[in-house]
């Protein structure tokens, strides 16, 4: 793991992200002391949507709502 001070990482960001997209990482030192780790993200499986349609298809339908609202409005 390499290290880089704040000051580093402000002047040279982008080559620090690049680095890190490689599989690098980094300690952040600020006056000498570790404030931080910038490293590569663990690769996680998107979340699944529970499947839309399927749900509103199992749902009883509401018929005659026209009704209901004429009688309340009445």
């Amino acid at each position: 793991m390499k290290r880089t001070t704040v000051r580093e990482l402000h002047l040279q960001t982008s080559a620090r992200v690049r680095a890190v997209v490689e599989g690098e990482s980094f300690i952040v030192e600020k006056s000498g002391i570790p404030v931080a780790e910038l490293r590569p993200l663990e690769a996680r499986p998107s979340p699944r949507l529970p499947n839309r349609e399927a749900i509103i298809s199992k749902m009883k339908r509401a018929g005659g709502s026209g009704r209901i609202l004429e009688e309340d409005r009445s």
